[in-house]
């Protein structure tokens, strides 16, 4: 009990001090998160909002197979994305194996999914609201859904932060395409993995801290942006 006792300690005052190490771990980890949210974003956004919009055969089919690929088991993500990657797949001759570049492709196959599914549930929402207006107006396809998209923003703005909280706790394809390599790929979850397996309780509590607190902040600013996004339309 003391030793846990002695790593919390130590743990919190490696926070309050600003450990250098622990700086460049969180730094990393923010940056590889927030760039495959905005790929992720790029990608999911605009997908989600034409599923919603169009009616199509096969329309049901792929928002199944969209659903169920919001639950993509990350360690099969990250094979797939090693094995394109390696030296003898397709994308080998571009050295991008081990690389921050690496974790972000998985975690943008891992999140776009769930952008992407919920854009659709959104936007479709606010589809059934306003088609007959927007008909009304002679809006076609491709203008319907930008609007739809910039109506529905405070709402795609929560799915977004859900999508990086997701990103920035995901541990099994980034260990898997990154390596874990130290000062070069290695985030706050494998970072955790590592220092736990090796019995530096200290260091991995203090990353473990940290992530706690940016999943419980991204949580409470979804949720303030939600009640915000209310009040403002009424």
């Amino acid at each position: 009990m003391n030793t846990i006792s002695e790593s919390f300690v130590l743990a919190l005052t490696m926070v309050a001090n600003v450990d250098p190490q622990i700086v460049a771990v969180v730094a990393l980890s923010m940056a590889v998160s927030l760039s495959s949210t905005l790929c992720s974003a790029a990608i999911g956004l605009p997908l989600g909002a034409a599923i919603a919009v169009s009616r199509f055969r096969g329309r049901s089919a792929l928002i199944a197979v969209l659903n169920a690929a919001m639950g993509l088991p990350p360690v099969v993500v990250g094979l797939v994305v090693y094995l394109l990657l390696s030296r003898a797949g397709p994308l080998g001759r571009f050295g991008l194996l081990f690389t921050p570049t690496a974790m972000v492709i998985a975690q943008t196959v891992l999140i776009t999914p769930i952008v992407a599914a919920l854009t659709r549930q959104v936007v479709e929402d606010a589809w059934v609201e306003y088609r007959e207006y927007l008909h009304s107006l002679g809006s076609g396809w491709f203008r319907s859904t930008q609007t739809l998209l910039w109506d529905t923003r405070w709402s795609l703005a929560t799915v977004l932060l859900s999508g990086f909280g997701r990103a920035a706790a995901e541990v099994g394809a980034i260990i898997i395409v990154g390596g874990n390599i130290d000062g070069v790929t290695r985030v706050m979850t494998t970072a955790i993995v590592l220092e736990t397996s090796k019995g530096d309780l200290p260091l991995a509590l203090a990353l473990g801290t940290i992530l706690i607190a940016i999943v419980l902040a991204l949580n409470l600013g979804a949720q303030g942006l939600r009640n915000w996004a209310k009040l403002r339309h009424g």
